[in-house]
């Protein structure tokens, strides 16, 4: 995981310098080139994960749209709450808008079952079509937090029994992810609605 934290402290000073309202948002993480000559960006790879209405999440529900990821745990005593309450500020602020979902992946896959997800997302008032909270295989879920740049782990002495980051990820209609930010710090998310509507402009253009 400490590649992950040395990668988000430097790519967040590049980017702080370099960032200008009419630039593109960069595609994170690191690229490669094909025998072609082609550049290769990272891509979210194909998951498959369960929601809080027994709906089947996939890459495909995401087609076409961007959204915004990020990693929690209902019983969570600490940063969860935080987060999700800026994210709530996202959910409202696009919610008339059927190119911005968001995504939660819940890393207590023992308790945090379909049911239970049901019962939170009831108590914070969102709709599975536009916001799914998911739960699915221990591995799947873990593994693809690295791909979002993100920190996920069991562990015991931390409170509630899981490390993870605060962090709220945007990806993008090709599953680039081109921004993230700190989901406890309101200013830190302020300017990540800003990258999400440099974004929608960049990938959703209005046409004259």
């Amino acid at each position: 995981m400490k590649h992950l934290v040395v990668f988000a402290l430097v790519f967040s000073a590049l980017y702080s310098c370099t960032h200008q309202e009419d630039r593109p948002l960069p595609i994170l993480g690191n690229r490669s080139v094909s025998p072609s000559g082609d550049t290769i960006y990272p891509k979210i790879p194909d998951f498959a994960f369960v929601d809080q209405d027994s709906q089947l999440v996939t890459n495909a529900t995401f087609a076409g749209k961007i959204y915004v990821a990020d990693f929690f745990f209902t019983h969570c005593p600490t940063i969860c709450p935080k987060v999700k309450a800026q994210a709530m500020r996202i959910y409202e602020k696009y919610y008339g808008n059927p190119n911005v979902l968001l995504l939660s992946h819940s890393i207590d896959v023992k308790n945090d079952t379909v049911g239970q997800l049901h019962h939170y997302a009831q108590k914070m008032g969102i709709e599975s079509a536009r916001w799914h909270l998911v739960t699915g295989d221990h591995d799947e879920i873990y593994g693809i937090a690295d791909d979002y740049f993100s920190v996920a782990t069991e562990d015991p002495s931390s409170p509630g029994g899981f490390d993870h980051s605060g962090r709220l990820i945007l990806v993008d209609i090709n599953r680039h992810v081109r921004s993230f930010c700190d989901g406890t710090d309101p200013e830190s998310v302020d300017k990540f609605m800003k990258d999400i509507d440099r974004l929608l402009a960049e990938q959703f253009p209005v046409k004259k």
